[in-house]
Formats: C-alpha cells, structure tokens, sequence
C-alpha cells in the first residue's frame, strides 16, 4: 500500500469511528409542544394484555394538551379542548365540566359523531366520595346525580378548529383533533391510567 492510499484509508476509518459516536437523532419533540403525532416507526406494538401495557396518559387542562407516556418517558403530545370555559373539576351531571382525577379506559368504540372513543371509568369510587362529600357540605343540591359517560373522543372530521382555537364545546368530556384521534386510538389499549389535572 503506498503512502496517499495509507492516508486515505486511515482517513476512512478515522471518519467512521467518529460516526460512531455521533448520537441518533431523536424523532420526538420536546414536551410543552403544542401538537406532536409520533412517526409510525416510533410506534411500540399494541398489546393485547392490559397488564403489559406500558403507556398512561396525563391530561392538562391548563395547557390544553394530552400527554402520552411509555417506559421510555414522554412518547407524544396532543392538543385537547374539553367542555364548558369552567376548566374546574366536574360536580354535578349537565354542567359540562370535565372531572380532575385518576382514571382508566375501560372501552374502545367507534362512536356514531365522534368517531374514535376511548370511554373511561368515570365516576368511579374517587369520584363518588367526592360528589358525596360536596352533596354534604351543600355546594350541590341534594337532587344533583354524579354523571357518566366521560371519555377521550374525536371532533368530527370538519371540525378540528375547536382544537387550533381552544374552543371548548364538548359536555365534559376530553376532545383530540379527529386525524390524531385515529392515531392515538390506534396504539392505546384498555387499562390505559388516565390523569386528568387542573
């Protein structure tokens, strides 16, 4: 091997080490983003046992976004509106407020409206000892029933500028762009914890 080969293939090597240690470039977008739809690639397989489900949702009604977790930490961000301008946690049933709390999906469907629906179990005993407590100390009246039917769904297809202009119009319940809906309906099974916070 002569001396100008000998160089460039010592050139060649030393490029290829350096390649090595040259980090992967990371696909995600930093939290606090107001819209992320992972790549497919990125996506981890749906599994069908709820209990080797490695994902969990938090809810921030204060920033309007829904933010999806696995093991590895933050996976996705997605923008949300809920019910009435009140962002407060649900009291009563009809007053379109969204509940503050820890839930879970307990069903997926395709809803007639909405389309893509990941239903939670709200009320459930948290939320009942908190309806209760407040039927006692008098901030509802004594008629007011609890409510049902809470649930992660879609607007419809035409209508994903409630979402870009944070127009809340749902009866309480959590709305995603129609598109990111279907996506996020997707790779989310049943069991998922949901936390939903002021």
């Amino acid at each position: 091997m002569n001396k100008k080969a000998g160089i460039v293939f010592l050139g060649i090597c030393t490029l290829v080490l350096l390649m090595a240690f040259v980090p992967g470039i990371n696909n995600k977008t930093k939290p606090g983003s107001k819209k992320l739809t992972p790549p497919v690639a990125q996506k981890k397989a749906v599994r069908k046992d709820s209990a080797e489900n490695s994902y969990y949702i938090i809810i921030d009604k204060s920033d309007y976004e829904l933010k999806v977790y696995d093991e590895d930490g933050w996976f996705a961000t997605y923008p949300v509106v809920f019910g009435g301008k009140d962002l407060g946690d649900k009291m009563k049933e009809g007053d379109r407020k969204t509940p503050n709390g820890s839930f879970k999906i307990i069903l997926k469907k395709i809803h007639p409206k909405w389309g893509p629906e990941l239903l939670l179990n709200y009320p459930n005993e948290t939320s009942y000892q908190r309806f209760n407590e407040r039927k006692q100390k008098g901030l509802i009246p004594k008629s007011a029933k609890i409510g049902d039917g809470i649930a992660i769904h879609a607007t419809r297809p035409e209508e994903e500028w409630t979402i870009d202009n944070f127009y809340n119009w749902t009866d309480g319940c959590i709305s995603v762009k129609y598109t990111e809906m279907k996506d996020l309906f997707s790779y989310i099974p049943i069991g998922t914890p949901v936390t939903i916070q002021p």
